[in-house]
């Protein structure tokens, strides 16, 4: 049996600054007609920004979806035309105020594939230069450093919650 779903049609329901919300109609592998709420992501990026000293820059910020405060590796997303080699750059230097000489691409993955096509490339920097912070006019954040081994055992302690931040961070220690 093949896998594929044919798309029959589709239709925006609403096109967002960071997301927009599709409905398609899909034939499924048996024949039968089901329907397939999208979201579309223009893509994004996210960094473990690690010091000389060995510590990890993490951003402390308000979630408005959750209600709650979180700390998290610094990430954002690609804006249109941008590749993910120059956005890294642009969101650590915004969320950190660090210039990196050093930025490796770990891994990419698909943050959520059951209804959102976005696809998030985790980078690690090293070799830092304090430039100075530049965030955006709605962007409020807290930087804080931990040693890498700290913040992965936060992720354990229920510290650390969201998944890119999770497979960062797990991530980091195998290249750092």
């Amino acid at each position: 049996m093949k896998l594929i779903e044919k798309t029959i049609s589709s239709q925006i329901l609403h096109k967002g600054k960071v997301v927009n919300l599709r409905v398609d109609s899909v034939e499924l592998p048996n024949g039968k007609i089901a329907s397939r709420e999208v979201v579309e992501h223009s893509g994004a990026v996210a960094v473990v920004p690690i010091t000389d000293a060995g510590e990890v820059l993490l951003v402390r910020q308000y979630r408005h979806p959750l209600k709650e405060v979180i700390l998290e590796i610094p990430a954002g997303k690609l804006d249109a035309g941008e590749r993910p080699e120059q956005c890294v750059k642009r969101e650590l230097l915004e969320e950190t105020g660090m210039e990196a000489d050093d930025i490796k691409l770990m891994f990419s993955t698909y943050s959520s594939p059951g209804f959102c096509d976005e696809i998030l490339h985790l980078y690690i920097a090293r070799k830092m230069t304090y430039r100075g912070q530049k965030l955006d006019e709605d962007e409020f954040v807290k930087v804080e450093k931990y040693p890498l081994d700290e913040a992965i055992k936060m992720i354990y302690k229920g510290e650390i919650k969201d998944c890119k931040s999770i497979a960062g961070l797990l991530s980091a220690k195998q290249f750092f």
